[in-house]
C-alpha cells in the first residue's frame, strides 16, 4: 500500500526525528531518576524510603497527559512571572524541555520499581566479597552491583522505553512538532486523516521493530559470560 503524502513526507520525517530526540532525552532523565529512586527505596534510611515511595506513588497516580499539561502550563505561568520580575517577559520553558521533563519523570517512576527488583535480585554475598577485598561502598556499587543490575533490569527497561516512545504522542498537546503533530497538521491541510494517521502508525511500528532488535542485541551482550543454573 502506497500513500500519497501530498508533499508532507519531509515533515513526517522531521517529526520522526523529533520523536526520537524527545524519547532519548526523556529516557536518559528517567534512568537517572529511576536508579536514584531504587537506591532510596532499598536504603536503610526510613526518610529515603519515604521519599522514594512518595515519588513513585504520586507520579504513577497521575496520568501522563496531566503531567505534560501541568509541567508545561505551570512552568509557563511561573516563568512569565519570573521574567516580568527581571524584565524578561519572553522567559518560558520550551515544549521540548517540558515534554522531556514530564515523560522523564513518569519513566523514572516506573523504572524505579524495575531497578528496585534488580537490586534485590543481586545476592548479598557479592557485596560481601567486595568488602572482603577492601572496596569502598561506592566502588562496590559501581563495579560489582551496577553491571549486574543492568543485566537484570534491561528487559523491563526496554519495555518501558517502548511505552515511552508511544507516549511522546502526548506532547503534541503542547504543540511540539513530533510525529502526531505533523500527521495532524497534514490531515487538516489535505482532509485525508486516514492516510496520515495510518502513516504515523506505520512509522511507530517501524521504530518499535528497530528498537526491539536493538534491545535484543543489548540483552545478549549484557548476558555474555552469564550461565543460568538449571534446578
Amino acid at each position: 500500500m502506497i500513500f500519497d503524502l501530498h508533499g508532507f513526507g519531509d515533515q513526517l520525517i522531521a517529526g520522526t526525528w523529533m520523536t526520537l530526540k524527545l524519547s532519548l532525552a526523556a529516557v536518559c532523565m528517567g534512568l537517572l531518576l529511576g536508579l536514584l529512586g531504587a537506591v532510596a527505596k532499598t536504603s536503610k534510611s526510613g526518610f529515603l524510603q519515604f521519599l522514594g515511595g512518595a515519588y513513585t506513588t504520586i507520579v504513577r497516580g497521575v496520568p501522563e497527559t496531566l503531567w505534560v499539561l501541568m509541567i508545561y502550563f505551570g512552568t509557563v505561568t511561573s516563568l512569565n512571572a519570573l521574567g516580568d520580575l527581571f524584565g524578561k517577559p519572553e522567559l518560558a520553558l520550551s515544549p521540548f524541555a517540558a515534554g522531556t521533563t514530564a515523560l522523564g519523570l513518569c519513566f523514572g517512576a516506573y523504572a524505579t520499581e524495575v531497578f528496585r527488583g534488580a537490586l534485590l535480585a543481586i545476592p548479598k554475598g557479592h557485596r560481601e566479597a567486595g568488602q572482603a577485598l577492601g572496596l569502598s561502598a561506592p566502588r562496590i556499587f559501581w563495579r560489582i552491583v551496577l553491571p549486574q543490575v543492568w543485566r537484570v533490569a534491561l528487559p523491563g527497561l526496554g519495555n518501558l522505553y517502548l511505552i515511552l516512545l508511544k507516549d511522546t504522542a502526548l506532547v503534541s498537546l503542547i504543540t511540539l512538532e513530533e510525529i502526531m503533530r505533523k500527521a495532524q497538521v497534514a490531515s487538516n491541510a489535505t482532509k485525508e486523516p486516514f492516510t496520515f494517521y495510518m502513516t504515523a502508525a506505520l512509522i511507530y511500528l517501524g521504530l518499535t521493530v528497530f528498537i526491539m532488535a536493538a534491545l535484543h542485541f543489548l540483552e545478549r551482550r549484557a548476558g555474555r559470560g552469564f550461565v543460568r543454573t538449571e534446578l
